[in-house]
């Protein structure tokens, strides 16, 4: 069992705990995720590490309520418990495992949609505890969607917010921010990190190429069980086969096949659909999701 320390809500919908996992904060590193399940039959919730705190033993996660166990976790309070908490999984960002002197010779850019904010939020602090300060974008439908800004503010080197009905900073879509500073302000930029809903990451990515800047993008929403086995996040990147949750969650956004990405998610949300991933991809679909048969490929 693992307490729930701290509880904050940042909007209706969206909520931030503190869980006392200290072997999970031990070796947790940005970029990574956990799966929570709130009790023995609950269902597995892949979640990005928001922050940790390796003296406390706490790992931070933010959540949205989108479905009846995201419900059901936010009606939990301080002083209760998770029933499973398991991590840390998927692969470190590369700007943590990249020789730290190479790192510190780059110009890097950040662009967080609506939650993408939480995931970009540890990679953006480790950063900045290693004295390298990155530009970061914020985008949210308004005002009251925008999370972490005070936090985000505290390790960015320049932080830009925009809402898309311009109820707050700015008006106006990440694309356009990212045009802006590389175009009005003559802004360089030798890497983009991109995290949010998959569209987003998809006209992120067409604006970064224009500029020939690099980027990475996380493929973390289309992750369900979060082990490999069930094929929700397979997805092509350039030429091979790749699954979010084992080879990920981040990949490089010039050879990720969104449209693929975003068809497979809408087919994977029915019983009929899974069926036909599963015929269509035999052996290199995975299984064992417990929607498939109980599928052994």
């Amino acid at each position: 069992m693992y307490l729930i320390k701290k509880k904050r809500v940042l909007h209706d919908s969206i909520f931030l705990m503190d869980i006392v996992a200290p072997r999970v904060a031990k070796y947790c590193q940005p970029g990574q995720f956990v799966i929570v399940r709130i009790d023995e039959m609950g269902e597995r919730v892949p979640l990005t590490v928001c922050d940790y705190n390796r003296e406390e033993g706490t790992v931070t996660i933010v959540v949205q309520t989108i479905g009846a166990s995201t419900l059901r976790m936010k009606e939990l309070n301080e002083g209760e418990y998770l029933h499973d908490f398991v991590g840390p999984l998927g692969q470190p960002s590369e700007l943590i495992t990249d020789d730290i002197e190479e790192v510190k010779k780059k110009k890097i850019l950040f662009v967080a949609g609506g939650l993408g904010t939480a995931p970009v939020y540890p990679q953006v602090k480790w950063l900045h505890e290693h004295g390298i300060d990155a530009d970061v974008i914020v985008g949210a439908k308004n005002k009251d969607l925008v999370i972490l800004e005070e936090e985000m503010k505290a390790v960015a080197g320049n932080l830009y917010i925009t809402t898309d009905d311009g109820s707050y900073v700015r008006k106006g879509l990440v694309t356009e921010v990212i045009a802006d500073l590389v175009e009005k302000e003559g802004k360089k930029y030798d890497l983009c990190v991109s995290i949010g809903p998959m569209i987003m990451m998809k006209f992120c990515t067409l604006t970064t190429k224009k500029y020939n800047i690099p980027t990475i993008v996380s493929m973390n929403p289309i992750m369900v069980d979060g082990t490999g086995m069930c094929g929700a996040c397979r997805l092509t990147v350039g030429d091979e086969v790749k699954f979010a949750c084992i080879d990920g969650p981040e990949f490089d956004g010039f050879k990720v096949n969104f449209d693929e990405a975003m068809e497979r998610m809408k087919l994977y949300r029915t019983e009929e659909g899974r069926a036909m991933l599963k015929l269509k991809e035999g052996d290199t679909h995975h299984g064992g999701c417990g929607h498939c048969d109980g599928g052994d490929k």
